[in-house]
């Protein structure tokens, strides 16, 4: 399969299938003692920077400050790669010198990405599995704001073309170090990383086995839509400002409201009847505890989410009762950064240097009509990951995992819902008797009750996606639910962890859920069917 994206010049799928063939036929020239010798790497249009053995010990991760500890000796490998004159796009290859299981896993980048900070973690908890592990900075460096004004090839890197030829680039350079090429190719990523993740799988079906898609940001053009949304909802009108202070209370409400057997979250938003009117301050007064009219109006807006002001269409789903402040008031876990100004979480960048190309545009002109036919018509082939078309990875074995929190503050739940159910009816438009089922044989939905973005929350918010993954892929046992609990660990250690926290319960797959049996302990995962 041609890389149709990519100019003629920087192919890599050819010295793939070369040094799969002479690697299976002979040993080939490198192997894992002779790490260094990769810096001279063979394959046209890659480049390489380092490569050098890091003693088993302390390592501080590429844009990092953090040490993990590695118990064994791993070879790491940086490069770059420029598939246009405009392009630098930075990745990075580690391999175990010993004891490496035959895989390759690529973790997946967050927001605009410009670093390694989010791809290190799945790398550290890959290579501690035994695994190959890569990732990109998607192309551009996050310490400049305004990198993709007037740089359409930079935007084409980090929506589809830095992670594609990051795939090719690390497969190749793992098969020089191992002397044959990966056996099997996973990439986990969530939010961006989950964007990320549904783009491969849509643009290019035979980079990866396995895709983990979580709190997927695939509708980019309609999440920043949103994104603006929400932010014009408190900051149009001084008088709809809502204090961050008071988002614990909404969320307070909301869970009070719409509680399951365990109390501390919503439990099921799709059940959940939630007003926030009930919390208006009495005669009018404003309080430390309720809402003024205005601000519960503005709450209203961010449930319903935006709407074309001359259609009345719906442009995306709104954010969900519970998710106003699910855990403290960091950033992930909280509507702050929505909410808190002066300009749009993430959107503005994409207004500014995506859309109009103008620095110095005011996102309150935004118009809800116009503007988002213009900005569609601009980027949405490019950076969407919305096509439900996913026959080819279909065909050939792949499958897919999504997953979401339902009191995600920052990535809106219902749009992966919606985007799963696009996948089911594509199916049934292909003639199948029932076209759920069909789907379910390659791709399966996970909704956390309780989980913020991508972590935290006081629900479910901790389960092993990779290791599910793999037995799909690899024994073929589709998971019908995953078990799940409520912890503290961070990203990404919590979805790739199956320790059991303060209370448990099976996540199952869309469009079940659990149920409590109604008699034994509601914090006991085996106290809940799926159904």
């Amino acid at each position: 399969m041609l890389d149709i994206h990519t100019p003629t010049h920087f192919r890599l799928r050819a010295p793939i299938a070369a040094l799969a063939t002479m690697c299976l036929a002979a040993p080939c020239a490198f192997a894992s003692r002779s790490c260094d010798a990769l810096i001279h790497s063979p394959l046209p249009g890659v480049k390489v920077s380092l490569a050098e053995i890091v003693p088993a010990g302390s390592f501080t991760p590429p844009d990092t400050t953090t040490a993990v500890t590695i118990p064994f000796p791993f070879c790491r490998v940086a490069g770059r790669l420029k598939p246009t004159p405009d392009s630098d796009i930075l990745f990075e290859v580690w391999m175990p010198l010993e004891n490496w299981n035959g895989k390759i896993n690529h973790g997946g980048n967050g927001g605009y990405g410009g670093s390694f900070g989010t791809p290190d973690g799945f790398m550290v908890q890959g290579l501690l599995r035994g695994y190959a592990v890569t990732g990109t900075n998607m192309g551009h460096s996050a310490s400049d704001p305004a990198w993709a004004l007037n740089q359409p090839a930079k935007i084409h890197d980090w929506a589809y073309r830095a992670n594609h030829l990051t795939s090719l680039a690390s497969k190749a350079i793992t098969t020089l170090f191992y002397g044959k090429p990966p056996r099997l190719s996973y990439f986990t990523g969530c939010s961006d990383g989950g964007h990320e993740g549904l783009m491969e799988a849509q643009r290019y079906p035979d980079d990866y086995d396995g895709i983990v898609a979580g709190a997927p940001a695939n509708w980019w053009t309609h999440q920043s839509d949103a994104w603006t949304w929400e932010a014009r909802a408190t900051l149009d009108d001084p008088a709809s400002y809502i204090p961050v202070t008071k988002l614990s209370v909404i969320t307070a409400a909301a869970n009070a409201a719409c509680a399951g057997p365990v109390a501390g979250f919503v439990d099921n938003p799709l059940t959940c009847h939630f007003d926030p009117q009930a919390l208006l301050c009495p005669g009018g007064t404003d309080g430390p505890t309720c809402l003024t009219q205005p601000q519960i109006d503005a709450v209203k807006k961010i449930y319903a989410g935006p709407s074309d002001p001359v259609t009345g269409m719906q442009i995306y789903p709104g954010l969900e009762p519970g998710s106003e402040a699910s855990q403290g008031l960091d950033i992930g876990a909280s509507w702050t950064a929505l909410i808190s100004g002066p300009v749009p979480f993430l959107s503005n960048d994409f207004l500014l240097y995506m859309v109009f190309d103008d620095p110095s545009y005011d996102f309150h002109t935004f118009d809800f009509h116009s503007d988002v036919a213009y900005a569609d018509a601009k980027q949405h082939k490019a950076i969407d990951s919305t096509d439900p078309n996913l026959a080819d990875f279909k065909r050939r074995g792949g499958k897919l995992i999504l997953y979401h929190g339902w009191a995600d503050p920052l990535v809106n739940p219902r749009n992966t819902i919606d985007y799963y159910n696009s996948i089911v009816a594509r199916q049934g438009a292909r003639g199948g008797a029932d076209p759920m089922a069909d789907t379910q044989k390659f791709a399966r939905l996970f909704m956390a009750p309780g989980m913020a973005h991508c972590s935290g929350g006081g629900g479910l918010n901790t389960f092993d996606t990779l290791s599910a993954l793999e037995s799909w892929v690899e024994r073929r046992i589709a998971p019908d639910a995953l078990s799940a609990s409520h912890t503290t660990l961070p990203f990404p250690v919590n979805v790739e962890s199956s320790v059991l926290g303060t209370f448990s319960r099976p996540v199952c797959a869309y469009p079940k859920v659990a149920t409590w049996k109604g008699a034994g302990d509601p914090k006991d995962g085996a106290e809940y069917k799926c159904e």
